[in-house]
Formats: C-alpha cells, sequence, structure tokens
C-alpha cells in the first residue's frame, strides 16, 4: 500500500510540477512573440489528466503495484525527461509555436513527430496497469486517444503555419 501512495504522491506532484513550468514557458514564449493554437480543447486535456490522476487516487491508493509494469512506467518517465530537456524552454503544455523558428530536431525528435504524445499513451495506459486496472487504462486510453487526434492534427497545423508550409 505504501509504494501505492508513493507512485501516486509522485505522479500527481509531477503533474502539478509541469503545469507550473509549463505556465511560466508559455508566458516567456508569448513574450518572445509566441502564438498560441488550439487553446479551445486545451480544458478537454487538462479534464481528462486531472480525471486520470484523481480516478487512481480513488481506485488504486491501496492496491499492490505489479513491479514489471512500475519498470515499464519508469522507462516512460526516462523518455518523459529526454523530451523535455529536448525541448527545454520551448516545452509547454499548449501549442505554442514561434512563427519562423524551426522545429526542434534534436533528442527523441530525431526519430518521432511527437515523443511526448508516446509517453503520455504510454503512462495513461501503463500506470493503471501497475495497479491491476486493466478496465481503467482502456477507457482513459480510448479517451486520451480521442483528446490526442484533436490535439496532433491541431498541433500538426499550428507547426506547419509557424514554418510557412502546409500542414501534413
Amino acid at each position: 500500500m505504501m509504494l501505492s501512495i508513493i507512485l501516486l504522491a509522485f505522479v500527481t506532484i509531477q503533474r502539478i510540477g509541469e503545469l507550473v513550468l509549463a505556465h511560466r514557458n508559455t508566458a516567456r514564449l508569448k513574450a518572445r512573440g509566441a502564438v498560441e493554437t488550439g487553446a479551445e480543447h486545451y480544458p478537454l486535456i487538462v479534464g481528462l489528466h486531472a480525471a486520470w490522476v484523481v480516478g487512481l487516487w480513488a481506485l488504486a491508493w491501496d492496491r499492490p503495484v505489479n513491479m514489471g509494469w512500475l519498470a515499464v512506467f519508469l522507462v516512460l518517465m526516462a523518455l518523459r525527461i529526454w523530451t523535455l530537456a529536448s525541448l527545454g524552454e520551448r516545452w509547454t503544455t499548449r501549442i505554442i509555436t514561434l512563427p519562423g523558428e524551426p522545429r526542434v530536431r534534436r533528442g527523441p525528435y530525431r526519430f518521432i513527430s511527437h515523443p511526448n504524445y508516446v509517453v503520455v499513451v504510454g503512462e495513461v495506459a501503463v500506470l493503471p496497469l501497475a495497479f491491476g486496472l486493466n478496465v481503467y487504462a482502456l477507457v482513459f486510453s480510448f479517451l486520451n486517444a480521442s483528446v490526442l487526434w484533436i490535439r496532433i492534427r491541431a498541433e500538426n497545423a499550428a507547426l506547419a503555419a509557424a514554418e510557412g508550409r502546409e500542414a501534413v
């Protein structure tokens, strides 16, 4: 039970810390002339992730943790750190682009366009699986995929516009 609480506390603090960092980065980027796109769907993302965390607290705080799934989750956290470090101050939870600035092509961005979303897809499924919440993992994975479908289309269009080309 103690490991469950520690893990849930870690994820909660991580999410809050990411929101603080994202807010700071967003303000800095906008001060440099950056533009926000897709703000209308942002509350869906925040609401989904908040519901995911709150639901995990409600259902998993006293459940045993599967060490195999925990190991996968820790790998995902390492990939998250690599992704955030690669973007540096350009990382934010919103779609913020600097017109005329090239895309980041270092770190995991050398290999895939949206590594942060790969991490999010993984953790939304893996953390509930670590607690044996298979249906929970499936439901939130479906909801997350629905929101990411909207999000990635909006982000690709914003990145293309910032680079002066049409979205793919």
